[in-house]
């Protein structure tokens, strides 16, 4: 593959907040991330540069959330006394409410914004934010983890520049909130593979969201069963999401890249591997549209960054010695981490689960390509604007 022109975005800051020492989200995999990527020699690559952020302003993070929650955000950022808002999401077990809350996320939602500005007005091919992929935070509520959504922010500035933009999201849970940005807009295809909600937070993210007046047809989402493996990804990937993405031909691609569709993530129950992960990066590189990538989940920290990695990696199209580096591994092994190697193999799921999850896929495929890709996918190149 050839080197793109690259940037990671990265601030000493990310993993500088905490959600609570029993919270699954750890912030430390940034740092950890950072520390393999260093050790595989990725963070001094020729066509590549590191690029710090800063927090993202009040003004743009109002594009998409409301002033009502964006005040009470700063309020309860700045106090040293546990409060709580549950009309604003605020305060409960996922999204806790923390002394330096707000500009943890404006941070990593101006890392986002940094990103897209790369790409857009600097001719970059590839950015690159670690601390982003928030989906699931609403214009007036927080969720999952979630208390700005980088993804709508960024995309909505770059809409304002006229693009055409197609955010995919691989992470195992439905991408709800940036589905909610975009739901009525035409300029902006939303697609989403996630693990279904039938059983499985958000509880969203069905066939039949398929968007509403100017957006119907532009948001797609393929729920798939527990136990779905790197084969069945790798399928409802390349009939679902690869045609759709290349039939809109957007000028930028957005992917929220998270990591806790791995099979030993503790979360889920999804059963990929680096093998479809791998894959479906390259894929993603080979079609060489300018594209932003945000972090998203993972709470298997050496998932997360062996993924995170890997992706930097083919996204630079460097080739990794598949043996993690020695001075990694002393590290990992003061943490209690086992972990020797970068790359998986192939994962095979029981025999009986995977028929079930094959059953749901296509069942789910079948149904986009009734109810989307007919008369859509030759639409796609007259959106009306916004």
């Amino acid at each position: 593959m050839s080197a793109a022109r690259t940037a990671l975005i990265y601030s000493p800051l990310f993993g500088s907040y905490s959600y609570g020492d029993d919270h699954p989200f750890k912030l430390q995999r940034y740092h950890l991330t950072h520390h393999l990527m260093e050790t595989y020699g990725l963070l001094n690559l020729p066509n590549m540069k590191i690029q710090g952020c800063c927090p993202i302003d009040e003004d743009r993070a109002l594009s998409f959330h409301s002033k009502a929650y964006i005040e009470r955000l700063k309020e309860f950022s700045a106090s040293t006394e546990p409060r709580a808002d549950f009309v604003f999401g605020l305060g409960d077990a996922d999204c806790p409410v923390f002394k330096g809350l707000y500009d943890c996320a404006a941070l990593g939602a101006g890392a986002t914004l940094e990103a897209a500005r790369l790409v857009e007005e600097e001719g970059f091919d590839i950015a690159f934010n670690l601390a982003g992929g928030w989906h699931h935070a609403h214009r007036s509520r927080a969720s999952g983890f979630s208390y700005l959504n980088d993804a709508v922010l960024a995309i909505n500035w770059l809409v304002e520049r006229g693009r055409r933009v197609v955010y995919l999201d691989i992470d195992a849970h439905h991408g709800d909130g940036v589905q909610e940005g975009f739901y009525d807009s035409d300029c902006v295809l939303t697609i989403s593979l996630h693990e279904s909600g039938i059983y499985f937070f958000p509880g969203t993210g069905f066939e039949d969201e398929i968007g509403t007046g100017r957006g119907k047809g532009y948001s797609v989402n393929l729920p798939l069963l527990a136990h779905t493996d790197d084969a069945l990804y790798m399928k409802a990937f390349d009939e679902v999401a690869y045609p759709l993405l290349a039939a809109f031909n957007p000028d930028v691609i957005v992917t929220q890249i998270g990591a806790d569709t791995f099979r030993t993530d503790p979360l889920t129950r999804l059963e990929i591997t680096t093998h479809s992960y791998s894959y479906i990066m390259r894929k993603l590189k080979a079609l060489k549209i300018p594209w932003v990538a945000l972090g998203g989940g993972g709470y298997d920290l050496m998932n997360t960054a062996r993924a995170w990695t890997l992706a930097w990696s083919i996204m630079n199209g460097v080739e990794l010695n598949p043996r993690l580096p020695t001075a990694f591994t002393r590290k990992i092994k003061k943490m209690g981490y086992p972990h020797r190697v970068l790359l998986d193999a192939m994962h095979w799921s029981d025999d009986h689960d995977r028929n079930l999850a094959l059953e749901a896929v296509e069942k789910s495929i079948s149904r986009i390509k009734k109810t989307i890709f007919p008369g859509i996918i030759g639409s796609y190149g007259e959106t009306s604007g916004e």
